[in-house]
């Protein structure tokens, strides 16, 4: 069965994006970015305007400032190469919308979030900006967004250590491996926990 994309870490992920419009101290170009970003996500979800509309709203700012075509292919691994053209843009299709749904589903949970930024430090893939989130009534989250490419994007996510994109490869690979490397049938899979999406 195919698991569905790592909700802790992208949850995670959108904490740390929607509390990072505070000043830090020492901005460089990726923590500006993701006080950008996060300065208009906290926008439109602390605005008065029905969920369904904040939805919509942050739809194409993470489609803008999250590389989701990037983490899609990376998460496909080898399987890219053998997959069919008409495969590759399905499957980037699905990605994107269970991505996507994944992170606005749980828009209305991320009020009174606070965080402090407790550094950055490059790394092969870009820049990895660290933070640490705290929700009420909730245990404090260490999270880090890498932010890399130009224009900047988000390349991958990290919670409690695991990268986003490292753990949906495996969980791909693994399935793509008992279906004898058919990305049709990851396809239907990904179709498949799309219409049971609520």
């Amino acid at each position: 069965m195919l698991k569905a994309l790592s909700r802790r870490a992208l949850f995670g992920a959108l904490a740390a994006t929607l509390t990072f419009g505070a000043g830090v101290a020492h901005a460089n170009p990726a923590t500006d970015f993701v006080n950008s970003f996060g300065g208009q996500l906290v926008s439109i979800v602390n605005s008065s305007k029905p969920l369904a509309e904040k939805k919509r709203e942050v739809l194409p700012l993470l489609q803008s400032n999250v590389d989701i075509q990037g983490i899609a292919r990376y998460c496909l691994g080898r399987y890219w190469r053998t997959a069919t053209p008409a495969q590759q843009q399905k499957y980037l299709q699905l990605f994107d919308q269970v991505l996507v749904n994944t992170i606005t589903d749980q828009i209305g949970n991320y009020q009174g979030v606070s965080f402090r930024v407790t550094g950055s430090t490059p790394t092969p893939d870009g820049e990895r900006v660290n933070a640490l989130i705290d929700r009420p009534g909730q245990p404090e989250v260490n999270m880090q967004l890498i932010i890399g490419g130009n224009p900047s994007k988000v390349v991958d996510m990290y919670g409690e250590g695991a990268s986003l994109r490292m753990n949906q490869r495996g969980d791909y690979s693994s399935y793509l491996s008992r279906h004898g490397g058919d990305v049709g049938a990851l396809n239907t899979a990904l179709e498949h926990q799309l219409n049971n999406h609520h």
